[in-house]
């Protein structure tokens, strides 16, 4: 089925049309609420409000830009108001779809090594995870940061100038690289892109 059938389908409420879409675009929209959610069953239900909002909001797409990257911009901020709404912040790490997140190299290195970088990045306070999935993983400006989080642009920069530094420190003392300012690129190891 071509994406424009599945919008079609979509827009007269047929459910061969949004299974196609759900078994199409779930799997990526998930490892994006497995970076921001704190367990796998809050990944899960963002992910599931996520859809229902997609459903119900079809009707706005407009054919500009792309389409799976019109449903990731509900799925971000689907979970953005998840932790606004829930706040919960328990450090649980769940790792079981991790293999959804795109790496340069499908090598088994690379793999592992987005691994061990989405174990880091879920190890760090949900404000300095939040801001970074945002910035550095999700394209967003700090100022549109700023509004999503209702918290300053500056705010949003030193949350994320403080969590590289803590993304760091964690890279080291796990050995993922040696020594500080190690020439790492830990963003191009799983950016999905």
């Amino acid at each position: 089925m071509t994406e424009q059938a599945i919008i079609t389908g979509c827009l007269h409420n047929d459910a061969a049309a949004q299974r196609e879409l759900y078994n199409r675009y779930s799997p990526k929209m998930l490892s994006v609420c497995y970076r921001f959610g704190q367990s796998r069953e809050d990944a899960e239900d963002m992910l599931q409000e996520g859809f229902i909002k997609v459903f119900t909001q079809i009707h706005t797409f407009q054919n500009k830009g792309a389409f799976e990257g019109w449903i990731r911009r509900i799925i971000v901020h689907t979970c953005i108001n998840f932790l606004k709404k829930h706040k919960k912040f328990n450090e649980s790490v769940d790792l079981a779809y991790a293999n959804y997140i795109q790496v340069k190299e499908e090598t088994v290195p690379s793999i592992m090594q987005a691994r061990q970088i989405i174990e880091c990045i879920r190890l760090l306070p949900v404000g300095y995870r939040t801001v970074l999935n945002l910035y550095a993983l999700e394209g967003y400006s700090h100022k549109e940061i700023g509004e999503m989080l209702d918290i300053e642009e500056s705010t949003s920069r030193s949350q994320y100038t403080r969590s590289k530094a803590m993304l760091e420190a964690i890279l080291i003392r796990k050995n993922i690289i040696e020594k500080p300012r190690e020439e790492f690129n830990w963003l191009a190891a799983f950016k999905n892109k």
